[in-house]
């Protein structure tokens, strides 16, 4: 697997979970629970999969995956794209930068 898919994978995993928590909205937050016996797809076609994954090829699954950085935003644009910020996405006071009426 190369970095990319993975890349993309892990995207799409916090895509699945950004989406209802925006539909929401809602002062409070949540923290995301991510299984790590599941796997997050965000398909060419730009469609959210997720899979049951195994243990017998963990380590072909890590060739080429890297760690997301602290600090790093995932969103979906008005377009339906995926898109991921690295950089401070809270205020000092803790609330969301880029909440609304912003």
């Amino acid at each position: 697997m190369i970095a990319h898919p993975v890349t993309t994978l892990l995207a799409a995993a916090v895509a699945v979970m950004l989406v209802a928590p925006a539909m929401a909205q809602t002062d409070e937050t949540a923290p995301w629970v991510l299984s790590p016996d599941m796997g997050y797809g965000y398909t060419k076609d730009g469609k959210t999969v997720s899979y049951r994954m195994g243990t017998s090829n963990a380590k072909e699954l890590f060739k080429g995956a890297r760690k997301v950085p602290k600090d790093t935003l995932f969103f979906v644009g008005a377009n339906g794209q995926l898109y991921m910020r690295s950089g401070p996405f809270l205020e000092d006071d803790g609330s969301f930068k880029f909440g609304p009426g912003r």
